[in-house]
């Protein structure tokens, strides 16, 4: 797929990456992840009753925390193609040359790998694909 051919978030972003998503540095591809899931976990958020900024605020870090993504990655890696399978190892693999707060080594870097292979699906327009993922963490969080 070419960049230009790329409409991210269905035209509401009109910024596409400045090389092919499978060739951006994974911790590019997380960087942005983080922030597409962050906004993802925020919509559901809202969409709920509760709007006390507290309350909103709590139920957003049990999904958005290293451990809380470490946990959502493991339940995805079965459903993974080859491909994002590939995406994840690079994302889990990079070394970002800081440390989480609140998370050990081994949750950072499946964090890091989850947001990566987020930031990737993104890039590339398969929203449906990505979809189908982050529903599966809403889902892992409710049964918990």
């Amino acid at each position: 797929m070419e960049i230009s051919e790329l409409t991210l978030g269905g035209g509401l972003f009109a910024f596409p990456p400045a090389k092919e998503p499978k060739l951006l540095n994974p911790l590019v591809l997380a960087y942005m992840g983080d922030a597409i899931y962050e906004m993802y976990i925020r919509q559901y958020v809202v969409s709920q009753t509760n709007h006390k900024p507290n309350h909103m605020h709590k139920l957003c870090t049990r999904y958005v925390s290293a451990k809380a993504q470490a946990k959502a990655l493991e339940r995805w890696m079965p459903l993974l193609t080859e491909e994002e399978t590939d995406i994840v190892k690079r994302g889990r693999n990079a070394k970002s040359g800081s440390s989480a707060k609140n998370a050990d080594i081994l949750e950072y870097r499946h964090s890091t790998a989850f947001e990566c292979l987020v930031g990737y699906l993104y890039y590339l327009g398969r929203y449906e694909r990505l979809q189908e993922l982050l529903r599966l963490t809403l889902e892992t969080q409710d049964t918990q």
